[in-house]
Parts: C-alpha cells; sequence; structure tokens
C-alpha cells in the first residue's frame, strides 16, 4: 500500500470492503450512502496509508476508525439533514416497514394512524419538527408562521396525541 501499487489496492479490498461495509452500515442505514462512505473509505486509506502507524494499533482496526468516522460526518453533513427534512411521513413509515432491523420500533407503530387525528395544522408541525428535523423557529421562518404559533401547534398536537394514545 505505501508504495502505491494496485495490487495491494485490489486485495485490501478483497478482503475488507464486507467487513468495512458492515461497520458503516451499522452508522448509516440507506445503502446507497453506505456504499459512497465504503468508496470514500477506501479511497481516504490509499490517501492516508502514510499515516498508520503499527505501534499504535491494527491495520484493520485503524480502517474501521476512518470509517467510522466518514460515517459519523456524513451523517452530521447537511446533506444528510436536507435528505431527512425532505421525507414525508409515509416514506417515514413505509422505510419503518421495510427495515431490516430484528427489534420493533416502537416510535412507528400506529404513529400513521394516530396523526390523522390530529387537525392539520397540528399535523403538519408534528411532522415538521419530528419527521424532518426543523426546529420550531425554522419552521416560523419558511413557512411564515408566527414563532408563538409554532410553539402552540405543536404543544396542542403533543397534548391530543397524549389522549389518543390515553398517555398521561
Amino acid at each position: 500500500m505505501r508504495a502505491k501499487q494496485a495490487d495491494a489496492f485490489s486485495y485490501l479490498y478483497d478482503n475488507y470492503s464486507a467487513a468495512i461495509y458492515g461497520a458503516i452500515s451499522r452508522i448509516i442505514n440507506n445503502e446507497e450512502v453506505a456504499q459512497e462512505v465504503l468508496q470514500d473509505a477506501f479511497m481516504k486509506f490509499w490517501d492516508k496509508i502514510e499515516q498508520y502507524d503499527a505501534s499504535k494499533g491494527r491495520f484493520f482496526t485503524w480502517m474501521v476508525n476512518i470509517s467510522r468516522n466518514l460515517s459519523i460526518d456524513k451523517l452530521r453533513s447537511k446533506e444528510m439533514k436536507k435528505v431527512g427534512k425532505t421525507d414525508n411521513i409515509e416514506t417515514y413509515v413505509t422505510g419503518i416497514e421495510r427495515s431490516k432491523l430484528n427489534h420493533l420500533n416502537v416510535d412507528g407503530i400506529g404513529l400513521k394512524e394516530t396523526l390523522t387525528s390530529l387537525r392539520d395544522e397540528e399535523k403538519f408541525i408534528l411532522e415538521m419538527v419530528y419527521f424532518k428535523g426543523y426546529t420550531q423557529s425554522e419552521i416560523s421562518e419558511e413557512f411564515d408562521i408566527p414563532l408563538g404559533t409554532v410553539k402552540t401547534r405543536l404543544r396542542m398536537g403533543l397534548k391530543n396525541m397524549r389522549k389518543v394514545l390515553q398517555v398521561e
């Protein structure tokens, strides 16, 4: 790798890509984005091989740490935040249904039906805050709704959801 031989890169990819992809996909749930991060990780291994110090740890651990950091950076990126803000509730619920997770996501159970019992303006605010990641201020600015109104609708929507779900 340090000699920048293509055979070394091919060997590395063939033998470690599945394990590295596994580490990435535990952080990033989107397959396309995870594959993109995998490619970025291998490019970084190639470009930064001089920074690897065998006295500090195993080569595999070094690669996993780089992959993990790239995955976290990708999740925190503006690009990923924008993607989350453009998803609608149907996409979110469908994503839960198609999830490969072995455990039940309690947040998604019956949520679509529960939201339909709310007034449209309450439903809209809850979707923006909880599914698309908007702050109350962002909703106020982007949709030209007074901040106090946004706060009131959010509070009333949560209160009404508690009634529907019979939560005190």
